[in-house]
């Protein structure tokens, strides 16, 4: 069952384009606001678990992991750089001020 998740961190306060790592609860979470929109994902690559908070944003807007540098659209997890991996993603919500993430309770 998924269930919604209070986020700490304020979603205004969160910097444009920069990817930042939280705990909701016991869960390890990467953020990224991109023009209003925040995005949630897994804070490990999928490949070989380096974190992605220490990754960045290449000129098309995909989250690039810092050891292989493989490359991941936020939104959905896809991996645009051909090896095959997909990054978790979890929905967001934005109810006010307070930011939302859904995962499995």
């Amino acid at each position: 069952m998924y269930t919604w998740h209070k986020v700490e961190v304020a979603w205004q306060e969160l910097e444009e384009n920069k990817i930042v790592e939280t705990d909701v609860g016991e869960k390890k979470i990467a953020l990224l606001k991109k023009l209003d929109v925040v995005h949630a994902f897994a804070a490990k690559c999928p490949h070989a678990g380096a974190p992605m908070c220490e990754g960045w944003l290449d000129p098309l807007g995909r989250v690039v992991c810092p050891l292989h540098k493989y490359r991941f659209d936020p939104a959905n997890g896809r991996n645009t750089s051909g090896e095959g991996y997909k990054l978790f993603t979890y929905l967001t919500e934005i109810r006010g001020s307070e930011l939302y993430v859904r995962f499995m309770a």
